[in-house]
C-alpha cells in the first residue's frame, strides 16, 4: 500500500501539497496550450496566404519561362540555366514559444545578379528570372511557417496530453485521497472526544 493513503497528518498535508501542485501544474499546460494553438492558428493563416501567392507566382513565372522559351529557344535557355549556381545562402535562427524551439529562416530577399550576359539574351528572360527568384523567397518562407506549424502542432499534442493526465487522473486522485484522509482524521478526532467526555465522566463519578 502506498504510504500516502495512511490516514496521517503528514500525509494529509503532504496530499494538498501534491493537490495544489498538480492543479497549478495543469492550469500551466492549459495556458500554454492555449498559447500554442494561438500561435499556430496564426501560421496557418499566413500559411494559407503564402500558399496562394506561391501559387500565382509559380504560374507567372512558367509563363515568363514559356514565353523566354519561345524568343530564345529551349536549348539556349537550358544552356543558361546550367550555368546559374544553386542557392546555398540561408541562416536559421531558433526562437521559442512557450519552451518550443521554431526555426527562423533569415531569407535574403535580394535578387541574385544574372549569370549569363546580357548580350544575346532579352527582357523576357530576365522576367522569367525574377519570378523565379520571387518562387525561391516564398518557397522558403513557405518552409518556415510549415516547420513551425509541425513542431507547435506536435508540442501541442504532447501538452494536452499531459494536462488531461493531471485533469482525469493526479487531481481526481489526490483530491480522493485528501477527502479520505480528512474524513478518517476527523473520525479519530470525535472518537477520541468522545472517549475523553467518559473517562472524564467516570473520574467525576470516582470523586464522588
Amino acid at each position: 500500500m502506498d504510504s500516502i493513503l495512511f490516514a496521517t497528518k503528514g500525509n494529509l498535508i503532504l496530499a494538498k501539497n501534491t493537490l495544489r501542485l498538480s492543479v497549478q501544474g495543469y492550469e500551466l499546460l492549459d495556458k500554454k496550450r492555449t498559447i500554442l494553438v494561438n500561435e499556430m492558428m496564426s501560421l496557418m493563416g499566413k500559411a494559407d496566404a503564402l500558399q496562394k501567392k506561391i501559387d500565382s507566382t509559380f504560374r507567372e513565372a512558367y509563363d515568363a519561362l514559356q514565353q523566354a522559351n519561345i524568343t530564345e529557344g529551349i536549348m539556349h535557355v537550358k544552356q543558361l540555366a546550367h550555368a546559374v549556381p544553386v542557392h546555398q545562402e540561408m541562416q536559421i535562427k531558433m526562437r521559442s514559444v512557450m519552451g518550443v524551439e521554431i526555426p527562423q529562416v533569415d531569407i535574403n530577399e535580394e535578387y541574385v545578379k544574372p549569370t549569363y550576359g546580357f548580350m544575346g539574351t532579352s527582357m523576357k528572360l530576365d522576367k522569367a528570372k525574377r519570378h523565379f527568384d520571387d518562387v525561391r523567397i516564398l518557397t522558403e518562407q513557405m518552409a518556415e511557417v510549415e516547420n513551425a506549424i509541425y513542431r507547435l502542432a506536435t508540442n501541442i499534442k504532447k501538452t494536452q496530453r499531459r494536462a488531461n493526465a493531471l485533469k482525469n487522473i493526479i487531481i481526481p486522485r489526490y483530491e480522493t485521497i485528501v477527502a479520505d484522509i480528512t474524513n478518517v482524521l476527523e473520525e479519530k478526532e470525535r472518537e477520541e472526544f468522545t472517549r475523553l467526555k467518559v473517562v472524564k465522566r467516570n473520574k467525576m463519578r470516582k470523586k464522588q
